[in-house]
Order: structure tokens, then C-alpha cells, then sequence
């Protein structure tokens, strides 16, 4: 039985975390843990669907020290900045880590602070964390002490794209990814933009040249394609729904092809892979994804134009976010991939 311990359980991701550990029957949630305005709660009286099924009671953070012992894996669930400060003495204590937010999604310094302007605190740490992507770093992931688990943008992007910059089919100086995301992306804290009069009946772009996750995509995409002129230009939109992300990528074929050969390039490129489907005949749809780790994958080919299409469905908060977090934890415990993470979308 592995003891785990959930450090930013009172948002919308560390909650999905322990719901799913909830149902692992492996794992011992040993304690949950948050911020000042949470601590001294139980986890029901944030989340009351949780009533009955897990009333633990939220301890502070800053009480780490006191409760480290006490598990073998820590999930950290936290706004960029604030789990660097953090996860070192984890580590030194000899646990192992599963990171939801940025602190370790890049290898190199320089571009994580490019992207979120902070000095990081332990650069050894930067360049040992495995990005937690488990179809394209499964091998990495298995050896690991540190995975930055991948944000919901990217897990959709790249396991989009990866087939055609792995196998060099399209142009990398022209890669076009228009992406939707459900209002839960933004977290639990309230803002004018995810107020239901302004989110509802509105779908908007916004920091259209600036979004963070550009980086990560563009940085992931590189090591995958091997090439350091790779281009991406990346549009993320809210959409007025509770959760769902669909990523529309757009790439130049270097040579004809036909949306017969670019699914069989798919099949192949993701065969085995439990999580990841690619479907004929249809196409991706955040509901037939929804509360599941599974990424939905739809190829098309425009013959008129030479534009290879691909459609991109996930759960934001699933395979982008927890539902990834727990396949990473099952690697690296060598616990079955699929462990407690087997489940079919609640539809309609």
C-alpha cells in the first residue's frame, strides 16, 4: 500500500486527484493539504459530494515538515512559483513527486522564465524532472523521483501533433493550434472573465501571443520533432462549459497524402497505447471524453490545399490534469497503467 499526500486539495485539480486515489486500491491517502484559507477544514465541507467518502480534515502547508513522514509520494496541485519552494526538501526527505502545476514542465532554465518571469530555485532539479507525458516519455517516467505533469493544453497539443513531427509529414515553421477550453481550466477562484453573465453565451480568445502553455508546447514539440526551427502559432478560447478541452491543429503536408494514410500513421505511432484514441469515420467530442483519461484523436486531409487536420478531445481536468497526474504515480510505483483510471465518459 502506498501512502500518498495531496497538497492543493481544495482546487478543482487536487480534489479530481484524490477522487480517483479514492477508488486506487493501492494507495492510502495519508493527509490533504492547502493554503491558510483552506486548513482547518474538512475536504466535505469544500466539496460536499465528497461526504461520507473521504472527511479528512485540510492541515496547512506550512506544516509540511510535521506530516512528511507519513507518506511515500506527494501530488502537489499549485499556482506556478509556489511548489519549487517546496519540493526539494520532499525530495530530500526520499519521496517521490507528482507535480500538477509548471514548476518542472521545462528542462531549462532560461525558458521557464521566459514564459512565468521567475528565477527558479533549484536548477539540478529543473534539467532530473521527466515531463509527465506518458506516450511519448513512458521509459523517463518509470525511472523518475520528479515528474512536471504536463498542463491540459499541451497533453491535447501534443499528442495531436506528435505523429506528424515524429515522422516529419508536415512543415514545423507552420504549425496553426486553435484550441476551446471549459471554464474549470481557469481553477476554482472566481474572476470577472468566468462570471456566468460574462462566460455564458460567449466564447472569446484570449492571451492569443502570451499563454503560457504556448511555451510548453513549443519547447515539448522540439525535443519531439528533434528540431529546433519548429514553429508553433497557438489561440486557446474559452468556451461557456464546466470542463472538456478540443485542440483543431492545422499543419502543411510536405507531400499529398490522403486522411486514409494519416490515420494508419496514427494507429501505428499510438498502438498499444491505452489511453489514446483514434478514431475513423468520426470525429473527437469533449462529452464522449469527459471524466476519463482518454485523449480522442480525429485525422482529415484537405487534397485542395494540402492541410492536414487533426482534432484533439480531452477532460481538462482528467487526462489533463489528474487522471494523467495518477497514470504517472501508477508508472512510477510499477503499479498497471491503468489502475483506478479505467472508466467510460458519463454521457450523455
Amino acid at each position: 500500500m502506498i501512502k500518498v499526500g495531496i497538497i492543493g486539495a481544495s482546487g478543482y485539480a487536487g480534489m479530481s486527484v484524490l477522487q480517483i486515489l479514492l477508488q486506487h486500491p493501492e494507495v492510502k491517502v495519508e493527509w490533504l493539504m492547502s493554503s491558510e484559507r483552506s486548513s482547518g477544514q474538512k475536504i466535505s465541507d469544500l466539496y460536499p459530494h465528497l461526504t461520507g467518502e473521504c472527511d479528512l480534515t485540510m492541515v496547512d502547508l506550512n506544516d509540511l515538515d510535521k506530516h512528511l513522514g507519513a507518506v511515500d509520494v506527494v501530488f502537489l496541485s499549485l499556482p506556478h512559483g509556489i511548489a519549487l519552494n517546496h519540493v526539494p526538501k520532499i525530495l530530500a526527505a526520499g519521496k517521490k513527486v507528482i507535480d500538477l502545476g509548471a514548476d518542472y514542465r521545462f528542462n531549462d532554465e532560461a525558458a521557464f522564465k521566459k514564459w512565468y518571469h521567475v528565477e527558479h530555485a533549484d536548477k539540478n532539479l529543473l534539467k532530473e524532472a521527466v515531463f509527465g507525458l506518458p506516450e511519448i516519455y513512458r521509459n523517463e517516467i518509470k525511472k523518475a523521483r520528479l515528474i512536471g505533469n504536463p498542463g491540459c493544453y499541451p497533453t491535447a497539443s501534443l499528442l495531436g501533433i506528435a505523429p506528424l513531427i515524429k515522422n516529419k509529414l508536415v512543415d514545423n515553421g507552420a504549425i496553426i493550434i486553435d484550441a476551446k477550453s471549459g471554464v474549470s481550466g481557469a481553477g476554482r477562484g472566481t474572476t470577472l472573465k468566468t462570471h456566468f453573465c460574462e462566460r455564458n453565451e460567449g466564447i472569446e480568445a484570449y492571451s492569443v501571443t502570451t499563454h503560457r502553455h504556448m511555451g510548453e508546447i513549443e519547447y515539448q514539440a522540439i525535443r519531439i520533432a528533434g528540431d529546433q526551427g519548429l514553429k508553433t502559432t497557438f489561440v486557446p478560447h474559452l468556451v461557456p462549459m464546466n470542463r472538456g478541452i478540443l485542440a483543431t491543429i492545422y499543419g502543411k503536408a510536405k507531400q499529398p497524402t490522403s486522411a486514409k494514410q494519416l490515420v494508419e500513421v496514427y494507429k501505428e505511432f499510438y498502438k498499444g497505447e491505452p489511453f489514446v484514441r483514434v478514431l475513423e469515420g468520426k470525429t473527437p467530442n469533449t462529452k464522449y471524453v469527459a471524466g476519463t483519461n482518454y485523449c480522442d484523436l480525429g485525422v482529415d486531409y484537405n487534397e485542395a490545399t494540402g492541410q492536414v487536420i487533426v482534432m484533439s478531445a480531452i477532460d481538462n481536468l482528467m487526462k489533463g490534469a489528474a487522471s494523467q497526474a495518477v497514470q504517472n504515480f501508477n508508472l512510477v510505483c510499477g503499479f498497471a497503467e491503468g489502475t483506478a483510471l479505467k472508466r467510460l465518459a458519463l454521457f450523455p
